[in-house]
């Protein structure tokens, strides 16, 4: 196992720059998932690490060891790509078990190792079977063999679960994190699905337009996004935002969106006139039916459009002064299309954002 340490790295294709000063340390033994849109540079970055693309400046280092320059081969490193990339005409076994052969490995080594690592990921009854007679979660299966049998001091995961259905994703996800807490290698995972990042990774490394935005636990992420766009990006159902001007009325500073008005906490670093984007996520914004809950401090009046069940709560987008919301009911309240509702925010959980740099109010202590 090894420790992986970014920094101050470029990527350029000609003229056009991609990455740009990236510093980040992957600690021995940590699970990291890079997460962000297509086209953040995230599969770049993971190429970099690998040896797989070329680094136009700064640097790549295995517990503290420069590697720029060390070929994919001698980085001892594991790779499991989206597209699986086995071969068709070989048996489980032999996919497996191919690097070795290919480094000469001795036969009852090898056969130790692909048996070892087939039993971690229950493919024992399938070790003579071609990838074509494996489903789409066996063949993922097969692919993380492979690498695992390498002994690596790096796995890299390149959005391996793309290809599959939802319940088999979801499953993935579980035997990907088992094998993790199992094997305990450093592990960076690259992902666009916030749901494997936050279920999945020790840390979570938030990227845009070549640029780490923000790093750190799922939940700190989660609960304390530094701007505007990591606050969008982490959580489904995504934050609701509503662009308000804070008011001050009886003494008390308020946000105002369009006719309505929605408390803010007591700490809020804001000032009367100031334009802000008011953040609150749907599991903090309760929900009541209208003349039940007019006398809540702080509710807000909406209408609901679209009613989704989705067993153990139900999700109600709502339209508040022309903006779309959603918030989530626990209860097994009959709630209706085109019914009107007050929704009322938990401040502890309102996230204030400034309009111009879109960054993080931090409260006023």
């Amino acid at each position: 196992m090894a420790s992986v340490n970014i920094e101050n790295l470029d990527k350029k294709y000609g003229a056009l720059s991609v990455l740009h000063s990236l510093n980040l340390t992957v600690a021995d033994g940590k699970f990291v998932v890079l997460l962000g849109p297509s086209g953040c540079g995230k599969s770049t970055l993971l190429r970099m690490i690998a040896g797989l693309e070329s680094i136009s400046a700064g640097e790549v280092q295995f517990d503290g060891v420069r590697v720029n320059e060390v070929h994919a081969k001698d980085r001892n490193i594991a790779m499991v790509f989206q597209n699986y990339a086995l071969y068709a005409h070989m048996s489980v076994r032999k996919n497996m078990a191919f690097s070795m052969r290919l480094r000469k490995v001795d036969k009852k080594v090898i056969n130790e190792k692909v048996e070892w690592a087939a039993s971690i990921l229950g493919l024992d009854s399938y070790l003579d079977r071609l990838p074509k007679e494996l489903s789409g979660g066996q063949r993922q299966r097969v692919a993380m063999g492979r690498a695992i049998v390498r002994d690596p001091d790096v796995f890299l995961f390149d959005e391996p679960l793309s290809n599959l259905d939802a319940k088999l994703r979801v499953q993935m996800r579980t035997e990907i994190k088992e094998l993790h807490q199992r094997l305990k290698t450093t592990t960076i995972y690259v992902t666009h699905d916030q749901i494997e990042a936050m279920t999945m990774a020790d840390e979570v490394v938030i990227m845009r337009d070549g640029y780490i935005e923000q790093s750190g636990s799922p939940m700190m992420i989660y609960d304390n996004p530094n701007n505007l766009f990591v606050a969008q990006f982490i959580g489904s159902p995504g934050m609701n935002v509503l662009r308000c001007t804070v008011v001050e009325q009886d003494g008390r500073l308020l946000a105002q969106h369009e006719d309505q008005i929605l408390a803010l906490p007591a700490d809020a670093n804001v000032t009367a006139g100031q334009v802000i984007y008011y953040g609150i996520r749907p599991e903090h914004l309760e929900p009541v039916k209208l003349g039940e809950g007019e006398g809540a401090v702080g509710g807000a009046q909406a209408h609901i459009r679209v009613v989704e069940p989705t067993g153990p709560e139900i999700h109600l987008y709502a339209s508040l002064a022309g903006q779309e919301i959603c918030c989530i009911s626990r209860t097994r309240t009959q709630w209706q299309p085109d019914e009107p509702i007050v929704v009322t925010p938990d401040l502890e959980h309102v996230h204030l954002f400034d309009v111009e740099t879109e960054n993080a109010i931090t409260p006023n202590h």
